[in-house]
């Protein structure tokens, strides 16, 4: 796809600050005369990511074609069209996406922007469409109310879920489930009614809960993500733990902090190449050197996967009767993270890379990252201008 104009950007800006998700395609000349236009990576990961269409499970041929309802957006009218979702026979059955009645609103280069909402596609010309003075006109508009209703939605999830803390903090300290690091949050998902589990995806109703004390200045946890081990020398953390690991009591663990800005202990850094769109864990060993490898595109994928809207919490910790108590008191509420700003961050260490892998007595290895961390500083810098609010 081209360059985005400054006007297509500030369009973009504009919906984002509406909490508008969306993916862009460019037709082309050839793609328009034959009613035919490529799905692209990133409009590929956009419908699988939205559970709209899974291309990877996609047959091909004509009958194997997926048809769901569309609206084209312009000025102030919106026309009823289908998009097809299908792998032609021909070639190697590559994506392929259509909307019927698209000629009509856009010419070869246009940018296209695609919003999924309420079961069906609504499209418009980015790059044609007054999206500023459509969203601002006292004028009632088929595109204004898209907006408003998808943003009006949004914001009811962030709003039932405010409610819902700002009761468990009125209640005063809670007591902690458990004696561990992780517990403010588990006590907090508890007190919400939120089922703990393992699930890599946002913990309610789309919003990620992120709790920590205030007293502390560690950094926050981002994610958990293993490494890409096709691409890696190494095919496992086991492997990891025994080139780098040491002895702590009846344990075998490697415990550290991987940093692109300086090596640890243990002879490690990380390390950005933009070129080849990867991070590399790297031994100053070497019969070792470049160990593991992971892709900026499914690091990307799995931020915006899990931060695609975050409640940050804070809370203070005292001891009551021995045992420790939360009171929750403080939010900040970021949506959408810029994909760019986290390969920066990796490269600045500001964002960086814990290993918790451990064999125990019995001799299981266990893995509970690798966890990419960010510090308290880097949110603004990962993150747009956040809400924040009080508690209590």
């Amino acid at each position: 796809m081209r360059i985005l104009s400054e006007s297509e950007q500030n369009k973009i800006k504009i919906l984002t600050k509406n909490q508008i998700s969306l993916a862009l395609i460019e037709p082309t000349e050839t793609g328009l005369k034959k009613s035919i236009m490529d799905a692209t990576g990133p409009l590929r990961n956009f419908l699988k990511e939205n559970n709209i269409h899974d291309y990877d499970l996609q047959q091909q041929g004509p009958e194997h074609k997926i048809i769901i309802n569309a609206n084209i957006y312009a000025d102030f009218k919106v026309t009823s069209s289908n998009a097809s979702l299908y792998r032609p026979i021909t070639k190697k059955g590559d994506p392929r996406i259509w909307f019927s009645g698209l000629t009509k609103f856009a010419v070869p280069n246009d940018i296209v922007s695609i919003i999924f909402y309420s079961g069906e596609f609504h499209i418009f010309n980015l790059t044609q469409l007054n999206v500023e003075n459509l969203l601002s006109t006292n004028i009632h508009n088929p595109f204004k109310e898209l907006i408003a209703e998808i943003s009006g939605n949004a914001n009811q999830i962030a709003f039932e879920l405010l409610a819902m803390l700002r009761k468990v903090a009125s209640s005063g300290p809670i007591p902690s489930m458990l004696e561990a690091d992780t517990s403010v949050g588990r006590t907090l998902e508890t007190a919400l009614g939120i089922n703990i589990n393992s699930s890599k995806q946002p913990d309610y109703k789309g919003i990620e809960l992120k709790s920590f004390r205030s007293s502390r200045t560690n950094r926050k946890n981002l994610f958990a993500q293993v490494p890409d081990w096709t691409l890696s020398k190494f095919k496992s953390s086991a492997e990891i733990l025994d080139a780098f690991g040491y002895k702590r009591n009846s344990d075998f663990k490697l415990y550290c902090t991987v940093s692109a800005i300086t090596r640890n202990s243990q002879g490690l850094n990380l390390r950005l190449d933009s070129d080849i769109k990867q991070i590399i864990e790297n031994s100053d060993k070497p019969e070792f050197g470049d160990f593991v490898v992971w892709t900026l595109d499914n690091l990307h994928n799995r931020l915006h996967e899990k931060h695609r809207e975050t409640f940050w919490v804070e809370a203070d910790s005292t001891i009551i009767g021995g045992r420790e108590h939360f009171q929750y008191k403080f939010v900040e509420h970021t949506k959408k993270p810029i994909s760019s700003q986290f390969d920066l961050l990796v490269d600045q260490g500001i964002i960086t890379l814990d290993h918790l892998i451990k064999r125990n007595s019995v001799g299981k290895v266990v893995e509970k990252g690798p966890l990419f961390k960010i510090k308290p500083k880097g949110l603004d810098l990962l993150f747009p201008p956040s809400e924040k609010y009080n508690l209590i």
